[in-house]
């Protein structure tokens, strides 16, 4: 939704009906999703969903800067460029986090720190290559709302690690599926 809107006032770039109506549909499975997730597992801190708004927000600049201004630019370079910005901060809060090179050669730790950087790899950084990709082939709107997908696969992860799972919970991932489905109907043109 924020990419939505962002478009629309800073960046001068129309929406369609369909799509509009399509983000908001995925926007209320998620609703859906993430309630249902709470009524089955009160015991979680959902405080930090406002953080997630925040992020929103951000992530409908970055996807709306990314699809006006740097359409033409590789994929991989776009990415390489984001993770380039993040290293300093990440190095800096890794140097404060007390991890120390005792633990590093603890053989659990080695196999720890393998697997986050196998995520990394192949979780993390191709995914933003795809996204990318994804983004300069199709529209803003459409990509972002392929993200919707994310909080389906968060949920077969939870599933897998025991969390309950309801049928409202499996409509809800029918409305985000639905509502990625209705935001790749129709390209968006710019209001200029």
């Amino acid at each position: 939704l924020n990419t939505v809107i962002i478009g629309v006032i800073v960046f001068k770039i129309a929406s369609s009906k369909k799509q509009i109506i399509g983000v908001v549909v995925g926007l209320i499975g998620t609703y859906l999703l993430i309630d249902g997730g709470i009524q089955l597992n009160p015991d979680q801190n959902y405080l930090y969903a406002g953080l997630v708004i925040l992020c929103s927000f951000l992530y409908g600049f970055n996807v709306n800067i990314i699809k006006k201004y740097l359409n033409d630019i590789p994929a991989v370079t776009i990415a390489a460029g984001h993770f380039s910005v993040i290293f300093i901060p990440a190095i800096i809060i890794f140097s404060f986090s007390g991890f120390n090179t005792d633990q590093v050669y603890d053989p659990i730790t080695l196999k720890s720190i393998g697997y986050v950087l196998i995520l990394s790899a192949f979780g993390t950084a191709l995914a933003k290559v795809l996204f990318n990709k994804l983004l300069q082939i199709s529209t803003a709107v459409f990509a972002s709302s392929v993200t919707y997908s994310l909080l389906i696969v968060s949920l077969f992860w939870g599933i897998l690690d025991g969390e309950l799972f309801s049928i409202n919970q499996l409509m809800a991932t029918v409305l985000i599926v639905l509502g990625v489905l209705l935001s790749s109907r129709s390209p968006r043109q710019s209001l200029d």
